[in-house]
C-alpha cells in the first residue's frame, strides 16, 4: 500500500479521499488555493501546501505547481479526484515522469476517450454500439449544420472535449442551430479550452445510464453494475441511483458486458465510467441502449455503487494503483438494496438555479445517513469553483423506501443565509412519477411546476412562522389574552411578516425555528425563510420596477448585444454573463430603451452591479 498520498483536488471530494486513506494508514497531503485556505479538507490532511491564488487556472489546474507540492512534501502518489487535472493525460504523464504513482487511469487511455469523436470511433472498432452522428474534422459551420440537417432534429451539438454538462445544446429545429452553435463554442472555450463539437441525434425518451468498470495492472477487469444518472437539469445530475429502475437481468448482462469490451478496448486500470444513452420509450432494451463516452476517472456519484455493493472504491483505487489485485473477482460483485443521492447545491432554484455565494451562518445536515460534505458551518461559499455543499447519499431494501428516506432526508437541510436547492431535491425525490420509476433526463422540466420551489413562502411555512410568534409558556401573564377580543370569540390568527410581505394566518406549529445572526429563520421543508412580527411602514414606502439590469451573482460579461440610446423589446437579449463556467442570458423586462449600460465585454462584475437599465 502507499505510503503517502497528495490530493490534487478540494472539497468533498479531498474529504472523501482522506477518510479512507486515514483508514488505510495513509498519509495525505492536501493542496488549496488563497480561497479554500480556512477549508475542512486542508484541516483534516496530515500535511497541506498553498499553491496559488483563487482562481482555478492559478492552482488546481497548475500541474507544476502540484508536482513541486509532491517534491516538498516527499509525496509518493498523486490522486486527482474528479474534474480539474484528473482527465489530464499530459499531466498524468508528468506525474509518472517524476517518478510518482499516478492514482488514475492510464494517460493512453485518458487521451484515447478524452475526445468524444475519437472515443466513438474506437468503441465502434470494439465493436460497443454508438448513438448515430456526426464525428468529422470539418468543423465550419456550414458543415456542422448540413450534418445536423441530416441527422434530423432535434439534435444535441457536444463540445468534443465536454463533460459535466457543459459545452452542450438541444437544437429543435434548423432556424436555431446557428445560434446554438455559437453558445455552445463559446462555452467549450471557456471550460475545455477546445471550441470542437459533434452533433449527435437527440433520443426523444433518453435515459442516461453508466457502468462502473474497474481494472489492474494485472489484466483483471470488472464492473460493479450500473447506476442510473437521468435525473438532470442542463445536463446536469442532480439525483443519481443504483441499480437502474426496470433493469432486467438480459439488458443489465448486455451493457455491463459492453462497457468492460470499452474498458479493455483501451487497457484501463483503475476506476472508470462508460456512459450510455438509452432510449426508454420502450422501457429499457439491450437493442436501444448506446455508447455516450468514458469518463477516465472516479465520479461524483460513486457512492451510491459502494452502498449497493459495499466497497469502498477509493480503497480499490489505491490498491490497484499500488499493484495489487482488484480486491474482488466479478462473481464475488452482488447488487445489496438501493441507493440514492441528491447533490446539495448552493444554488436558488427560483431564481433560474444562479449559484449562491457568501458565508454560511448556520449549517445543520441530516443526520442517520451518509453525508459526503464539503464544508461546515462558518465556511465560505466561493464564487471560483462548483457549490456543492453535500451529496446526501441513502440505502433501503427498496427503491420507494430509498426515495421516501432521501426525500424525508432533503426535507430537513438548514443553511442559512445562503440559499440551497434543498426544497427543490425534496420535491423531486417524492415527486410521484419519480417514486414510480418514470424517470428521463426531461423529468424535471416537464415537471418544472411542482419540482420547483416559489420564491414566495407557501401557506405551510407562513402558518408555520405564524405559530413560531405565539407567547411561549413562561412570557407572561398576557399569554392568556392571545386572540382576545372584546366582543366575539377569540380570533386564532397571528399577523407574520415573511417573504417581504404581511400574512394574516392560523398559526400550525412546523419545521424548525432558529435564532441566527440577529434572524428568526423557519427550517421547513428544505427552504429557508427569515419572518418577523409585522412593523409599521413608512407612508409612500413602495417598491417599482426602475429596469435595472443587475448581476445575479459574480462573473465576466461574455455578450454585449444592448446598445444606448437603442430600443430593446421585452424578453430580447442585452447581455451574456459567465459565472462558474455557466453562461446566464440577461433579457429586457419590459419594452423600451437603453439609457444605461456600464459594462462591455470582458467586464469582470460582482452580485447585485448594475450592468443596464431599460426606461419604459
Amino acid at each position: 500500500m502507499l505510503e503517502s498520498l497528495l490530493i490534487a483536488n478540494r472539497g468533498e471530494i479531498a474529504r472523501r479521499i482522506i477518510r479512507t486513506a486515514r483508514r488505510l494508514g495513509v498519509r495525505t497531503v492536501a493542496v488549496y488555493s488563497d480561497a479554500d485556505a480556512q477549508m475542512p479538507f486542508v484541516r483534516e490532511a496530515d500535511l497541506a501546501e498553498r499553491i496559488g491564488p483563487a482562481p482555478a487556472r492559478e492552482s488546481y489546474l497548475d500541474g507544476a505547481k502540484i508536482l513541486a507540492a509532491a517534491a516538498k512534501t516527499k509525496a509518493r502518489a498523486i490522486h486527482p479526484g474528479y474534474g480539474f487535472l484528473s482527465e489530464n493525460a499530459d499531466f498524468a504523464e508528468a506525474v509518472e515522469r517524476a517518478g510518482l504513482i499516478w492514482v488514475g487511469a492510464p494517460p493512453g487511455a485518458i487521451r484515447a476517450m478524452g475526445l468524444k469523436d475519437a472515443a466513438k470511433k474506437l468503441m465502434q472498432d470494439a465493436g460497443v454500439p454508438v448513438t448515430p452522428g456526426y464525428l468529422g474534422d470539418d468543423q465550419s459551420p456550414e458543415r456542422l449544420k448540413s450534418e445536423a440537417d441530416r441527422i434530423g432534429y432535434p439534435v444535441l451539438i457536444k463540445a468534443v472535449a465536454g463533460g459535466g454538462g457543459k459545452g452542450m445544446r438541444r437544437v429543435e429545429a434548423a432556424g436555431s442551430f446557428g445560434e446554438a452553435l455559437a453558445s455552445c463554442r463559446r462555452e467549450a472555450a471557456a471550460s475545455f479550452g477546445d471550441d470542437r463539437v459533434l452533433i449527435e441525434k437527440y433520443i426523444a425518451n433518453p435515459r442516461h445510464i453508466e457502468v462502473q468498470v474497474f481494472g489492474d495492472h494485472h489484466g483483471n477487469i470488472v464492473h460493479l453494475f450500473e447506476r442510473d444518472c437521468s435525473m438532470q437539469r442542463r445536463y446536469q445530475k442532480v439525483i443519481e441511483e443504483a441499480p437502474a429502475p426496470g433493469m432486467d437481468d438480459t439488458t443489465r448482462a448486455a451493457l455491463t458486458g459492453a462497457a468492460v469490451k470499452a474498458a479493455r478496448a483501451v487497457g484501463y486500470v483503475g476506476a472508470g465510467t462508460i456512459e450510455f444513452i438509452a432510449d426508454a420509450s420502450d422501457g429499457l432494451r439491450a437493442d436501444r441502449i448506446w455508447f455516450m463516452e468514458m469518463n477516465t476517472r472516479l465520479q461524483v456519484e460513486h457512492p451510491v455503487t459502494e452502498a449497493i455493493t459495499g466497497q469502498d472504491l477509493v480503497e480499490w483505487q489505491l490498491r490497484a494503483a499500488s499493484g495489487e489485485k482488484l480486491p474482488k473477482a466479478q462473481d464475488q460483485l452482488f447488487i445489496d438494496g438501493w441507493a440514492m443521492e441528491a447533490r446539495l447545491y448552493a444554488e436558488n432554484p427560483s431564481a433560474g438555479f444562479l449559484p449562491s455565494t457568501g458565508r454560511i451562518a448556520h449549517l445543520n445536515l441530516p443526520a442517520n445517513i451518509r453525508v459526503d460534505s464539503a464544508v461546515e458551518q462558518g465556511d465560505l461559499v466561493s464564487p471560483y469553483y462548483d457549490p456543492m455543499i453535500a451529496k446526501l447519499i441513502v440505502h433501503a431494501a427498496t427503491r420507494p423506501a430509498a426515495a421516501e428516506k432521501l426525500a424525508n432526508a432533503c426535507r430537513t437541510v438548514e443553511v442559512w443565509p445562503v440559499k440551497t436547492n434543498a426544497g427543490f431535491l425534496a420535491r423531486a425525490a417524492a415527486d410521484p412519477n419519480f417514486v414510480r420509476g418514470g424517470v428521463d433526463t426531461g423529468f424535471i422540466e416537464r415537471h418544472a411546476a411542482r419540482v420547483i420551489p416559489a420564491s414566495e413562502p407557501g401557506r405551510d411555512a407562513i402558518a408555520a412562522a405564524a405559530a413560531a410568534l405565539l407567547p411561549k409558556n413562561g412570557d407572561g401573564p398576557w399569554q392568556a389574552l392571545a386572540g382576545f377580543r372584546l366582543a366575539g370569540a377569540p380570533d386564532p390568527r397571528v399577523a407574520v411578516e415573511i417573504g417581504g410581505e404581511v400574512h394574516i394566518a392560523e398559526p400550525v406549529a412546523a419545521g424548525a425555528v432558529r435564532e441566527i445572526a440577529g434572524d428568526r429563520v423557519l427550517f421547513l421543508d428544505g427552504g429557508a425563510w427569515p419572518f418577523s412580527t409585522p412593523q409599521p411602514k413608512a407612508a409612500g414606502e413602495t417598491g417599482t420596477d426602475d429596469g435595472a439590469i443587475l448581476a445575479p451573482m459574480p462573473g465576466t460579461v461574455i455578450l454585449v448585444e444592448a446598445v444606448k440610446g437603442k430600443a430593446a423589446k421585452r424578453g430580447q437579449r442585452l447581455l451574456v454573463l459567465e459565472a462558474m463556467k455557466m453562461e446566464y442570458i440577461l433579457v429586457a423586462p419590459f419594452d423600451g430603451t437603453v439609457v444605461d449600460l456600464t459594462v462591455k465585454t470582458g467586464s469582470q462584475v460582482e452580485e447585485g452591479a448594475l450592468l443596464a437599465r431599460i426606461e419604459r
